[in-house]
């Protein structure tokens, strides 16, 4: 499927292939373009990578894999189906939520069996899980046009489709807030706000916008993609490359070239790549601080960086186990006792907790193909501040594996020590080192309202000429869906400056600045 476009004479470079850089990789070259990726590790994913060892597959970063169809419309849009590519499950339940002051939520799609179980919790609560449903699918139609475009200007707050959102998304309103408009009891307001910790916030630091993310998951559905999330990054390079796409593996970037401005090449130890444009997509402040002088930075100059907020990070451990935990569904959120200290403790104090919340993934009981026979895989996941002078990850990562794995035994692993077989580990201090995150916060800038539209870095960065974002670090903002959705805005952008006159979407040439539709009527 190799494209020979005459648009080939126009030359982009993409620094970083994660899922952001693979999703402009795709679309760049087949809308024709000369397109070079570089990627510094030997993997591509970014932190949607696979973790492999000795027989066991682990993702990296993300394994909710929620609103297949941005991405469903991008692998259209070059001519391939998803589906096809990368078999997908939707998981029902989507996840359990237990709760260390009691109570469990196996979370279905399925309303009256949502309502049987909240029953159980709080029977004056049952039939708010509807209404809540009805208002976040207005909501989500409203403020549809807002996570499809540019937002380069404090001008672009002026656009009668952010005016007509305006009353449905409550900017001044908290996540938590929110959702206490809906249920009266404490543990159904987290358990439809925690997905605020897909952008590393606190729901009661989050915009009350973000209710729309719990929504997706029971409206369009949680899947596992077979081979974990990790495979989807994988196939989408096998299609790059198809697609004419040179992919750089081991190839880390240690410098640009510029003309004033302007980037014209990017250099590595192995060559220097002439471009008319470039794609940023790794972790935005890092590269700012490695790639771009500081003097050609105003607003995003290291002092400016160093005083914006961010998300918080996650210790994670990567257990290869015997035996099965086939009581365990796939995806488990355990809520410990106090969490609003809990969330202090992580976004303000900056200390480790004696009592954390934590995510394990369970994928063995939906995908066999993740561990030797007669074992299986656990991922586990325990929100922690970002990199802070309080907390000496070298002093503190080996103590804070036992208080982990203790932890474990509130939701059934009481004897998961006894069966380990392979562990990896990565803390804030590696995120950082290892994978080049800023600070080691693993979901970026925060979301707060200082830092959403034009106040995030803008897909057009504004600092420099010719070069475009893509990412969590910009506009719309972190989780795969937004990342993917960022791609496209990017992308249109720079066939736009190139001068290419469409873009392809759902195989057919728009004209440029139609966005593609987000949702659609029917479901996924």
């Amino acid at each position: 499927m190799l494209n020979r476009s005459p648009n080939r004479t126009k030359k982009v470079t993409i620094v970083g292939a994660g899922p952001g850089g693979l999703a402009a990789a795709m679309q760049l070259a087949h809308a024709g373009l000369d397109v070079t990726l570089l990627e510094s590790r030997s993997v591509v994913g970014g932190r949607t990578s696979a973790i492999e060892t000795e027989r066991f597959r682990f993702d990296c970063g993300p394994t909710f894999f929620l609103y297949p169809r941005v991405l469903e419309e991008i692998f259209r849009s070059v001519g391939y189906e998803l589906r096809d590519e990368v078999p997908m499950r939707r998981l029902d339940p989507q996840y359990r939520l237990t709760f260390a002051g009691g109570g469990q939520l196996d979370c279905t799609p399925d309303m009256d069996e949502m309502d049987r179980q909240i029953a159980a919790f709080s029977p004056a609560d049952v039939g708010k899980l509807r209404r809540y449903m009805d208002d976040n699918r207005v909501k989500l139609a409203k403020f549809r046009p807002i996570l499809e475009r540019p937002f380069s200007s404090i001008f672009d707050l002026a656009r009668p489709s952010l005016l007509g959102a305006a009353r449905h998304v409550h900017p001044l309103r908290s996540l938590g807030d929110e959702l206490s408009r809906y249920f009266t009891d404490p543990r159904l307001v987290i358990a439809f706000a925690f997905q605020s910790k897909y952008l590393g916030m606190s729901p009661f630091q989050c915009p009350s916008l973000f209710s729309i993310l719990a929504f997706l998951e029971y409206e369009y559905g949680v899947y596992h993609p077979i081979g974990g999330c990790s495979r989807v990054s994988e196939r989408m390079a096998e299609i790059a490359r198809d697609l004419g796409v040179d992919v750089r593996l081991n190839e880390p970037v240690k410098g640009l070239r510029m003309n004033g401005r302007r980037v014209v090449g990017v250099e590595t130890d192995q060559a220097t790549y002439d471009c008319d444009a470039m794609v940023v997509n790794a972790d935005f402040g890092e590269a700012m601080k490695r790639l771009v002088p500081d003097r050609l930075r105003k607003r995003w100059s290291d002092r400016r960086l160093a005083e914006k907020r961010y998300s918080c990070s996650t210790y994670m451990l990567y257990l290869g186990i015997e035996g099965r935990y086939d009581d365990l569904p796939h995806h488990n959120i355990h809520i410990c006792s106090d969490y609003a200290k809990n969330l202090s403790e992580i976004e303000t104090e900056h200390v480790l907790s004696d009592d954390p919340s934590f995510y394990v993934q369970n994928a063995s009981v939906t995908d066999d193909t993740l561990a030797p026979p007669g074992h299986s895989t656990l991922y586990v996941l325990v929100p922690v501040s970002h990199q802070h002078e309080n907390i000496d990850w070298k002093r503190h990562s080996d103590p804070f594996r036992e208080r982990t794995l203790d932890a474990l035994a509130q939701i059934g692993l009481h004897d998961v020590r006894n069966r380990i077989r392979v562990e990896h580990r990565i803390t804030p201090d590696d995120w950082n080192g290892r994978y080049r995150i800023y600070r080691g916060a693993t979901f970026n800038l925060a979301h707060n309202l200082g830092q959403m539209l034009h106040r995030r870095p803008r897909n057009r960065f504004e600092e420099l000429d010719g070069v475009y974002l893509v990412g969590g670090g910009t506009h719309p903002g972190s989780g795969l869906p937004v990342i993917y959705e960022s791609s496209r805005i990017s992308s249109r952008l720079l066939l736009q400056d190139l001068g290419v006159a469409t873009e392809f979407i759902d195989g057919a040439a728009l004209p440029l600045g139609t966005a593609p539709p987000l949702v659609a009527t029917a479901g996924p």
